[in-house]
């Protein structure tokens, strides 16, 4: 499983927010102007952080271990859900003004994504030889070729038996892109007069997003007796890792980022809302039986919400996830969660952990190795690459 992704929120998708300098950007009509950055949310940084951790515990882990947090971890492919809704809210929450203005280039929108998406994806893929190899026995030709033709121009995720072809969580960036192309008419779309008419919206999209999980319980067609997190089957596939099934938390994301204009930053109300999607995701996840289906992606959706307008706030709670430390690492949410399943096969696939005596420590030293080494990409690969494809491309 996989999101989002996009970096410590845009550069997860809010590196984009990190700067509060005015920039000179091109309008679509050729003129220049200062293009003043919404205030960084530091708090979505330091999330992401901990929601890509818990995807690398989801596939790596006894969520056992975890205690009374083993509920959040056996639920690890939610964090794929929250990824990207989070990626349509700080797009939107950075473009969208300009977007209904008519003032968002969509060619510099899109440069300015691949130059975000594509230097750790590939790495990612790079990382992933010793899975690639693997594909050959597991497909057809036919299909081993659609992968390896697919994969990497970020188009194998429309095709659910190879969504994760190579990489495992990379199914994500094929539906990234997807989003990415639509995303410039989907933030242009006109604000509600009031605030109810955001309700209304986001009520809807909430319930298009239920649809696909709805039908999958509802008609079965895997004739699964039990569906969880370890069931596989070619209906299944299609809902778990193919764009369309999450096509609606993705402008979930976008659409709250227009409630969330409505909304005061300060305030108890942030703060309570934060709390109460906390809660209730954890009381859903520990105390109920809701089918796996409807809660893989849909069915969490507002809460998700909650959490988002809770830490896009000023308050106390913002305070905490917006520790600078958790920002650090959390900016390089997006390689750890991308290069993870790579490297994680790497790293016991060699054999260094036994050999060096260090193999005692497992798990734990491995997390760590991940950890480290998506700093390390963040800083030496992601953001000179960045850097210099922007320069290249004059984006």
């Amino acid at each position: 499983m996989t999101l989002i992704l996009e970096k410590p929120v845009e550069q997860s998708a809010v590196a984009q927010t990190l700067s509060e300098t005015p920039r000179v950007e091109r309008s679509v009509s050729g003129q220049y102007a200062a293009i003043e950055k919404p205030k960084r949310l530091d708090a979505l940084t330091g999330l992401r952080f901990f929601a890509a951790l818990n995807i690398v515990f989801f596939h790596f882990s006894n969520p056992l271990w975890f205690g009374f947090m083993a509920p959040i971890v056996n639920a690890g492919y939610l964090s794929v859900s929250f990824f990207i809704m989070l990626s349509g809210f700080v797009l939107a929450y950075n473009y969208a003004g300009r977007a209904r203005e008519g003032k968002l280039s969509k060619k510099r929108f899109w440069l300015a994504r691949l130059t975000r998406l594509y230097p750790i994806y590939l790495l990612s893929l790079a990382l992933g030889w010793e899975t690639f190899l693997s594909e050959r026995a597991a497909h057809t030709h036919g299909m081993f070729l659609a992968g390896a033709i697919l994969t990497p121009i970020l188009l194998q995720g429309w095709i659910p038996e190879i969504a994760t072809f190579g990489n495992t969580p990379a199914w994500t960036m094929s539906a990234e892109a997807a989003y990415y192309m639509l995303f410039p008419w989907a933030a242009a779309v006109k604000q509600p007069k009031t605030r109810a008419g955001h309700f209304w919206r986001l009520g809807l999209l909430w319930a298009l997003g239920m649809i696909p999980g709805t039908l999958y319980v509802i008609f079965n067609p895997d004739h699964i007796v039990h569906v969880d997190r370890f069931s596989t089957g070619t209906w299944l596939q299609a809902l778990k890792f193919t764009p369309i099934p999450h096509l609606a938390s993705f402008l979930f994301g976008v659409m709250l980022a227009g409630l969330d204009e409505t909304l005061e930053r300060t305030g108890w109300f942030r703060v309570a809302l934060g709390l109460f999607g906390f809660a209730a995701i954890y009381s859903i996840l520990a105390y109920t039986d809701v089918p796996y289906a409807l809660i893989h992606d849909g069915l969490i959706m507002p809460l998700f919400g909650c959490l988002i307008l809770g830490l896009a706030g000023v308050n106390w709670l913002s305070k905490i996830f917006g520790f600078s430390l958790f920002v650090f690492v959390g900016e390089s949410s997006y390689a750890l969660y991308l290069m993870h399943f790579n490297l994680w096969n790497l790293v016991h696939n060699s054999g260094i952990l036994p050999k060096l005596g260090l193999d005692k420590f497992d798990p734990w030293i491995s997390y760590g190795i991940l950890i480290g080494l998506a700093l390390l990409a963040l800083l030496l690969i992601e953001k000179p690459a960045q850097k210099a494809l922007r320069k290249w491309l004059h984006v």
